[in-house]
């Protein structure tokens, strides 16, 4: 009677580890991830867009690019990543003038993680423009080209574009990623507790964009 005991036992656990298992594998929309309603536009054509909303201030969007540089490492060839620097206040604005100067230059791949850590470990104050440009010109980048860039219209138009991007998306925090302009997600959403399960996030970007591909007709 003992052992048959504790044989009941040993199947409820297992039963319990089984649905936890299952549920950790499921999407489940409103939790893992939201539809954007209406849809928006995508510019990729037959190819899935997949947009990274982050901002340099955001110290989760910095705890998120190790494992991004892993994923678009092995992200599908028919997958066009874009990155948009969301804009939820003012002071954010010279962040988002930051990304698009160093994109505009072409070192964005090379500096970006760069911005991170002088923001977060070394507490630079790049919103201030000549601390920006002096960090700039450290990095080895022409610094009155870097100005230039800064103040141009091209840039300011970009940055008051993102402002516009990221209401429109009603982006909601950060870092937030859409994908094909019809689902948004984040590893605040797919995670549960206290620390950040990157991995099940990675597990539901690739489920929605499977899902957007089936939907776009694409192979």
């Amino acid at each position: 009677m003992h052992r048959f005991a504790g044989w009941l036992r040993l199947a409820a656990v297992a039963l319990v580890l089984f649905s936890m298992t299952g549920l950790a594998s499921a999407q489940v929309a409103g939790k893992d991830f939201q539809p954007i309603t209406p849809p928006q536009p995508t510019e990729s054509g037959d190819k899935v867009e997949v947009i990274e909303f982050f901002s340099y201030t955001c110290p989760h969007c910095r705890s998120l690019q190790p494992s991004l540089s892993a994923w678009l490492k092995r992200k599908p060839a028919d997958v066009v990543f874009k990155r948009i620097p969301a804009v939820f206040q003012d002071s954010w604005l010279p962040f988002a003038r930051i990304y698009y100067t160093l994109e505009a230059m072409g070192p964005v791949e090379k500096l970006h993680h760069d911005v991170f850590a002088a923001v977060h470990d070394q507490k630079v104050r790049l919103q201030e423009p000549k601390v920006l440009f002096d960090w700039a010109a450290s990095k080895g980048v022409d610094k009155q080209k870097f100005t230039d860039a800064y103040n141009s219209f091209a840039v300011q138009s970009l940055t008051k574009r993102a402002v516009e991007t990221t209401r429109r998306y009603n982006v909601p925090f950060t870092p937030a990623v859409v994908v094909n302009g019809r689902f948004l997600t984040g590893p605040s959403m797919t995670s549960t507790g206290a620390s950040v399960d990157y991995d099940r996030f990675f597990k539901v970007l690739d489920q929605l964009v499977a899902g957007s591909r089936k939907k776009a007709g694409a192979k």
